[in-house]
């Protein structure tokens, strides 16, 4: 069978994978990694032929749905909402630490921005990479899209 990685596909590490929404077409390559957990943080919620596909799974897989908000500005003049997207963030790293949940992927709607703050945290602070090497590799995911605002969320979280 051909196979044809989703949108913005790439390896975080052994087992830990990142992308944009998968489509049909993207389902036979996906089920090639025998995923056990999936982190959806983009906003979509009318991607039927993608639910069915989890659910129909030889092996169970964990479905876990944080639809960040990635409005940054907004959080940072609102406690109560820099409070609910740090508590979110806490969650994902959670479920990635947890070596129960491998191999997983982590998914947004296009595998930019949403998904690459959440790959940038894990490098960040539980990879122990630099923050120069984090930022490098966000902008090449985000292409002409960084964000100055995400950069800095990334660098005080």
């Amino acid at each position: 069978p051909r196979y044809f990685p989703p949108l913005n596909f790439g390896v975080v590490e052994s087992d830990l994978y990142r992308c944009g929404h998968p489509q049909v077409i993207n389902f036979p390559f996906l089920e090639s990694l025998k995923l056990r957990t999936i982190i959806y943080v983009g906003d979509k919620t009318n991607n039927w032929d993608y639910y069915r596909w989890i659910q129909r799974q030889p092996q169970p897989v964990g479905f876990v749905h944080v639809p960040l908000d990635l409005d940054l500005a907004a959080a940072a003049a609102s406690d109560a909402s820099a409070a609910a997207t740090a508590a979110q963030l806490n969650y994902l790293l959670a479920v990635v630490a947890h070596s129960a949940n491998y191999p997983i992927l982590i998914h947004s709607n296009k595998g930019k921005h949403r998904v690459g703050v959440v790959v940038a945290l894990i490098r960040k602070l539980l990879q122990g990479w630099v923050l120069a090497a984090v930022y490098d590799e966000y902008g090449k995911y985000a292409k002409h899209g960084k964000d100055n605002s995400e950069l800095q969320f990334i660098e005080f979280f």
